[in-house]
């Protein structure tokens, strides 16, 4: 019984998807997350988005991180379904699920990189190298890989701005609050990080538009 009603999910997820998609949304996963697990948590980097919020509001309250981060998800992704529809919800739980068993797998290896605390820019520059490329795979076909994703793609979506203002938006207001409790010296570090990942987010998603838009084009009668 459970195995039929984990397949009928699975299909139900998976209908209208190509296996194309769904592999560069499992690779945007994989590379998001080993960039994450090997570099931010080792190095100290802090987080914008829900991470860093989750981090902001254990700080200041006490509230443990596996209440508070799926709370926050929750009103992202609410917003996200006002707005975006049902269909960027399925893609988004088969990414935030794929980033999810990502993480347990890394985490089943020894750190596969040096240890960069050593060197905060170096670390700062290749850890949002690895978020930037592995989110914007996962952006690229539709989902989010958490709630800052979707909420920054609904930000997006209503003030017709860029994506990666949106993202860097919320990315600073949450390191600027985060100030409150850490050195501005390890705040700068977490803004070039944040700041070139939301760059890379951005241009990878704009490849697909610009490319659908120009096959559009080539395809309308002169």
């Amino acid at each position: 019984m459970f195995k039929n009603l984990f397949t009928r999910t699975m299909n139900k997820l998976l209908e209208g998807l190509s296996w194309k998609r769904v592999l560069l949304i499992i690779l945007g996963a994989a590379v998001c997350s080993f960039g994450i697990h090997n570099i931010h948590q080792r190095t100290a980097i802090t987080e914008g988005g829900v991470i860093g919020m989750m981090l902001l509001i254990d700080r200041w309250t006490g509230l443990p991180p596996a209440f508070i981060t799926p709370v926050l998800d929750l009103i992202c992704y609410a917003l996200a379904f006002r707005y975006l529809g049902g269909q960027f919800i399925k893609i988004s739980v088969i990414s935030t699920l794929s980033v999810s068993l990502f993480y347990d797998f890394w985490e089943m290896f020894p750190p596969m990189l040096p240890d960069l605390s050593a060197y905060p820019l170096a670390a700062a520059v290749l850890g949002g190298l690895f978020v930037g490329i592995g989110v914007g795979l996962i952006v690229r076909q539709g989902g989010s890989s958490g709630g800052d994703d979707a909420l920054a793609l609904t930000i997006s979506h209503v003030t017709h701005c860029r994506l990666s203002r949106a993202y860097l938006f919320t990315d600073l207001i949450v390191l600027a609050l985060s100030l409150s409790y850490i050195p501005l010296r390890r705040i700068l570090f977490s803004l070039i990080t944040v700041t070139l990942s939301s760059f890379l987010i951005g241009r990878i998603q704009n490849m697909t538009f610009d490319r659908i838009s120009r096959t559009t084009q080539e395809g309308l009668p002169d």
